[in-house]
């Protein structure tokens, strides 16, 4: 059976591989650089036989996500960075209860309402959990059309494992550009497997109501519910962290770089090479877990040199000394406010870098 490819934009290719992965119910409001995704959703949820709401803003429609999950079917929502703020409260009442669901940022400029263009200001708080309490989300950061089409359908998949919601970061870059992707065959929803935890069908299934909640007034209760968590966030840091290299063997500096700042890094690296500069590119794939263990070896290597590149002020780079930890200088290259790097500032940055 032949792969079926099409020319999409990123947003519209998110809304497919979502659809395809069996998303039964999505829920949204409409902000850029996002919108094509929840015009999408809206164009094609319901023709296909599933649920689509444009709620009434982005507190009712996480709130919405985490009453279809707690029933037992794959539930999304997306946003913008401002949008993905006022989820937050929501998130963590998903992550509280040990709710699979996926939440897509395709993030913009900020603070504030900032702008519409691309960003990676939402690093801090994609990967620190964003909202109250003792959380992790699962974070995947995708390059591209075809990655971002590609890690939306293993979103659920992963979700559904680890029962943590799972966050896609994108920037208004992957969102906005088209490429050909190869789309995933659609899973049989039918096949799914079934979540005795969910409520509802106590009679099929003749069991006793089932209760899904956060709230846990009793102080040493929740706090062996949160060790118990966080327990689970420790397998998850062993079985998940996903990450990308590009000539870091012999390189002297390794740029670090997720998104569309690993796409300009990966020009910067083979523009270096060609004139003789021993650079390499590492790029994480999951945020959280973030890869230090990987980091950190690489790191190992004498007179080894870092560079994280960000379309931010530096926050991945705060990662990239954790994982350093004093055995290498780590320095930032960033541009903000919407602007994005070139190759060649990527590339003057690593050179001044390597000549220090």
């Amino acid at each position: 059976m032949s792969k079926e490819i099409r020319l999409m934009k990123g947003n519209e290719a998110i809304g497919e591989a979502a659809i395809r992965a069996g998303c039964a119910s999505y829920f949204g409001y409409p902000i850029t650089p996002q919108n094509e995704l929840t015009a999408y959703m809206a164009a094609n949820m319901l023709p296909a036989g599933r649920i689509f709401i444009q709620a009434e803003s982005e507190v009712s429609a996480i709130n919405m996500v985490y009453g279809a999950a707690a029933t037992g079917v794959r539930a999304m929502t997306s946003s913008s960075s401002p949008g993905i703020s006022l989820k937050q409260e929501g998130i963590s009442y998903l992550c509280g209860a040990d709710l699979p669901a996926v939440v897509v940022n395709v993030a913009r400029a900020g603070p504030g309402l900032g702008g519409i263009t691309p960003a990676q200001g939402d690093y801090f708080q994609s990967t620190r959990g964003g909202g109250h309490g003792d959380y992790h989300t699962i974070v995947l950061a995708p390059k591209g059309v075809q990655e971002a089409a590609d890690l939306t359908f293993e979103a659920f998949e992963l979700s559904d494992k680890y029962k943590i919601p799972v966050l896609v970061l994108a920037d208004g870059l992957i969102g906005q550009m088209m490429e050909s992707v190869v789309l995933p065959d659609p899973v049989d929803m039918a096949a799914l497997p079934r979540k005795p935890w969910a409520v509802g069908h106590q009679a099929r299934d003749k069991r006793g109501v089932n209760h899904v909640s956060s709230m846990n007034l009793d102080p040493a209760t929740l706090e062996k519910a949160n060790l118990k968590r966080e327990a689970h966030y420790d397998m998850v840091k062993k079985e998940l962290c996903r990450y990308e290299e590009m000539q870091v063997e012999d390189a002297d500096l390794v740029i670090v770089a997720y998104g569309t700042s690993a796409r300009v890094s990966m020009s910067a690296v083979q523009a270096g090479r060609a004139k003789g500069l021993k650079i390499g590119l590492f790029r994480p794939i999951t945020l959280w877990p973030f890869p230090y263990e990987r980091i950190a070896a690489l790191a190992e290597k004498e007179g080894r040199k870092f560079l994280s590149v960000e379309m931010s002020m530096g926050q991945m780079v705060e990662d990239v000394r954790l994982a350093v930890n004093g055995r290498a200088p780590v320095a930032h290259y960033g541009r903000t406010g919407g602007m994005i790097h070139n190759e060649e500032e990527v590339l003057a940055a690593a050179e001044r870098m390597l000549n220090a």
